[in-house]
């Protein structure tokens, strides 16, 4: 099959959602991608369940617009989700027996642990269609693959990274300050380097937008302060020439304020506010001339603690990094998927109404990349992983994709639409839960994208001060003040009264 006439990739990677929460009650139906046979999404009946002390709980919709708790994710929270409250993991050994049923029990110790008040019901609870409007109308225009796995059965920072590198270099959980301010200095990397250095390596170019100022990819090597440019110019930016081959797009995570009024879609933020970052990006590209030649591919990068009835399958490690070395703290080969994510294919060039229910993990992007611009793969899994190029079938762009989509639903609750309208980028300044450990999900990979950038802009023999500042940072305050200094270091400094 001849390659598609594609110039111009796009990712936008969301947070923390798994594939039945969100598309699973969607009742979508379509044509098999691969076969060309009418065929359904694989979702949900209803009937589905996870028991918790012998008592069954089915799941429901809908969903609420955000959570009362932040569901755990981390290494050992998905082992307890994908092999039971008893599991225990084995370092270099194989994963044990996945049978989905530690949901509940999983979310039960993380209520018990924040000493919220949730019900264990909520991690059961998915959307309706009518709910995620946006999605919906991209899954039903374009391609939704049902069969597209997290890269590891873990937390964001290393499932991010196989967008990246085919890997995570070892990293099986998210890292602390203390772990960031030793390692990594010069930008997280990768034994075989990323996609970004494959497409320089062949005259490419790529663009980053982000929603914040010290996003997550500002984390890697070879990201400079100049190469993080703000979404709200993403727009804009379209309707001027534009060259560059890849583009990453980053949303808002406000992690001063646990993630509320982000577009992240992280669980604790409201789900609406993701739906409309969504429809931005689409409707930026699509009402630009590139659009004939682009691929838009949108993803989760991990489940989020989420309830997903679909057993992953056992995964190709990229067999980059060893057990117990480097980054690895559990001994984890890599060698089984995380949940079942939400995954839609957009461009003109795909059938409407496709559904793919062939095997894809976050790897499967730099292999996009890989066959559409002749580049080397990076390890072994993206070498194994399948493409999402087949997809783009058609001779010919269609005429008749969208121009505009839905705008995102209302507020599920009458207390929730008496809240004042949420809006891009419009997080207050104050700093939630100041004087928690600044250990504290992502917050500890934004901060190494801030020292970065930090060690970019200052003199030289400032370095160990940095890198000192950093290892020293205990609070959430403390890292909320640390980023206001990057912050303003990087504003340009008034002219001095009198100067020429």
């Amino acid at each position: 099959m001849p390659l598609p006439e594609i110039q111009h990739v796009f990712v936008l990677v969301l947070e923390n959602r798994a594939f039945d929460h969100m598309l699973g009650f969607s009742a979508i139906t379509g044509t098999d991608a691969e076969t060309g046979k009418p065929t359904s999404l694989n979702g949900l009946s209803g009937n589905e369940s996870n028991s918790l002390n012998g008592v069954p709980q089915k799941v429901t919709f809908p969903a609420d617009d955000s959570m009362p708790v932040d569901p755990g994710h981390e290494f050992l929270d998905v082992l307890c989700q994908l092999a039971g409250p008893s599991a225990k993991f084995q370092a270099g050994a194989s994963y044990p027996k996945v049978d989905n049923s530690g949901f509940l029990a999983s979310f039960a110790r993380t209520c018990t642990k924040d000493g919220k008040q949730c019900e264990t019901s909520e991690i059961m609870k998915c959307f309706s269609a009518d709910q995620l409007p946006v999605l919906n109308a991209l899954a039903r225009e374009f391609a939704v693959c049902d069969n597209w796995y997290a890269s590891m059965p873990g937390p964001t920072w290393p499932n991010r990274m196989f967008f990246h590198g085919a890997s995570s270099n070892g990293l099986d959980h998210s890292p602390t300050v203390a772990e960031i301010a030793l390692w990594e200095v010069a930008g997280f990397a990768f034994p075989n380097g990323d996609v970004f250095d494959r497409l320089a390596g062949k005259g490419l170019s790529r663009r980053l937008y982000a929603g914040d100022k010290f996003p997550m990819i500002g984390a890697l090597k070879g990201v400079k302060c100049a190469d993080i440019h703000p979404f709200k110019q993403f727009a804009a930016d379209l309707k001027e020439d534009y060259p560059y081959s890849y583009t990453f797009i980053e949303p808002s995570y406000n992690l001063s304020q646990d993630y509320r009024q982000s577009t992240s879609q992280h669980p604790l933020s409201d789900i609406r506010l993701g739906e409309g970052l969504i429809k931005a990006t689409y409707e930026a590209i699509r009402g630009s001339s590139i659009w004939p030649k682009s691929l838009l591919i949108i993803a989760w990068d991990e489940h989020g603690g989420f309830y997903d009835h679909v057993i992953p399958p056992r995964a190709i490690s990229p067999a980059d990094t060893a057990p117990r070395t480097g980054h690895n703290k559990y001994g984890f080969t890599f060698e089984q998927y995380g949940v079942r994510v939400p995954a839609v294919v957009i461009s003109p060039l795909i059938p409407k109404n496709t559904i793919d229910h062939r095997l894809y993990d976050h790897a499967s992007v730099p292999k996009t990349l890989e066959l559409l611009f002749a580049l080397p793969a990076l390890t072994n899994r993206d070498g194994a992983a399948n493409s999402v190029l087949p997809l783009l079938s058609l001779a010919a762009p269609r005429g008749d994709t969208p121009a505009q989509l839905p705008s995102p639903a209302p507020p599920l609750t009458a207390a929730a639409a008496a809240v004042p309208a949420l809006t891009y980028g419009s997080a207050p300044p104050e700093t939630a839960r100041p004087q928690d450990s600044v250990d504290d999900g992502n917050l500890p990979i934004v901060l190494q994208a801030a020292m970065h950038q930090d060690l970019e802009i200052s003199p030289p023999a400032e370095r160990n001060n940095i890198i000192a500042r950093v290892a020293g940072l205990k609070t959430r305050a403390d890292a909320a003040n640390y980023l206001n200094e990057v912050a303003a270091k990087q504003q340009p400094q008034p002219a001095h009264a009198g100067a020429v």
